[in-house]
Formats: C-alpha cells, structure tokens, sequence
C-alpha cells in the first residue's frame, strides 16, 4: 500500500493481543499478559466447557472462545446491560459474528444453578467471587479448575480463605509481570517501564 505522498505501508491483521488493548471498554479489560495464564492455568482445553462470569469488555471472552474450539462450549454471565452490549460488539469485531460455541447472557452467576447445566472450567472476573461458590460447587464437575482474576490482596484473602469450605481445595495464587527488552547491536537492556501488577489469578479445583 501507498499513500498520495510516496509513503509505503505494510497492513496485517491485528493479532489478538493487538486487538483487546485497542478493542473499546465497557469494563476493564483483561491484559493480554494475563489472558494467556488464565487459559493455561484454568487448563482451557479443545472441547471443554466453560463457565464464565462476568462478561466484561469480552476480551476474556474471546481468549476463551479461540481454546475451546468449535467443539467445546462458553455460557457467560454479565450483570450489567451496557456492559453486555459492549461485549457483543467487541466479541463480533473480533470474530465477524457471535461464534456458536458462546452463549452470552444477561443476568446473574446464581441463575446458572437453575439451569442443571455442568462445565468442566470456571473462569470469574468478579468483585466478590466468593459469594457464587456454592452455586459452584453444584455445578461444576468433581475434578473441575476454578480461575479467578483479582485486583487486590484483600479480595484473594477472602477468596481463598473461602474455597475449602465450599470444598475447592488445591489453590494457589500469583501474578504475572511483563518486562520487555531493547535489543541492538550494541547493547542490550530491559526497557526502561514495564507492565507491572494488573491482578492476581487464583486457581483451585472442585474436590468435593
């Protein structure tokens, strides 16, 4: 491509990384840093089912949608409808359209232990994800992983303080940091900022 003064440019598609800090905001996204543990971690796998909660800006969302594959399957959960609104936007300039694996619903975590449905992963970007966990604990498979984003240590205290009791054992929390790196012919440094903290991930499984 060449623009009217000379100029040549190189267009690619965005990456997905690329795409979720650029993508608009309905509620705080999920740092690209971040998606990649979380799936990992919560060991999204092809054909799995995932409960996730809340929706967000989708960028979560759409991590999830690219692990399961066209063989698994994602019920989400967003409280608020702007929120919601936006996420089907961004879920849609991602994919071209809602994938058919994604269910997307308005309304509360809880509703879903009326619906009899089961998964295998839970994934809950939530302030208070404590309060859900008996709902949890009825739907979620013996064995199941239980991921949860949070952004302070007051919040993962009483989350895993919590979780036995609601017969999730196996925890363990941490952060992730991504420090870049200027590299040349003369020398080599880290980069003089860093994305630092953004959440914490704490992980747990479904034992009883």
């Amino acid at each position: 491509m060449e623009t009217a003064s000379g100029m040549v440019l190189t267009a690619f598609r965005p990456r997905f990384a690329d795409y979720a800090l650029k993508m608009k905001r309905g509620a705080q996204v999920v740092y690209p840093k971040d998606l990649g543990p979380i799936v990992t971690y919560a060991d999204i796998y092809p054909g799995a089912r995932v409960l996730e909660a809340g929706t967000g800006s989708g960028a979560l969302t759409i991590a999830l949608c690219r692990a399961v594959g066209r063989d698994g399957s994602i019920v989400s959960y967003e409280l608020r409808d702007e929120h919601h609104a936006q996420a089907v936007l961004n879920i849609e300039g991602m994919f071209g359209k809602i994938p058919d694996q994604l269910d997307l619903r308005v309304g509360d975590l809880a509703d879903v232990g009326r619906t009899g449905e089961w998964f295998d992963r839970c994934v809950l970007d939530l302030p208070e994800p404590w309060g859900p966990l008996e709902t949890l604990r009825g739907t979620l498979e013996p064995g199941a992983v239980l991921c949860a984003y949070l952004p302070t240590t007051v919040q993962v205290q009483q989350l895993v303080l919590a979780l036995p009791s609601h017969g999730f054992l196996h925890i363990e929390t941490f952060e992730v940091l991504r420090r870049a790196w200027h590299v040349t012919e003369r020398s080599i440094r880290p980069e003089h900022r860093m994305i630092g903290h953004t959440g914490f991930l704490t992980i747990a499984r479904r034992t009883s």
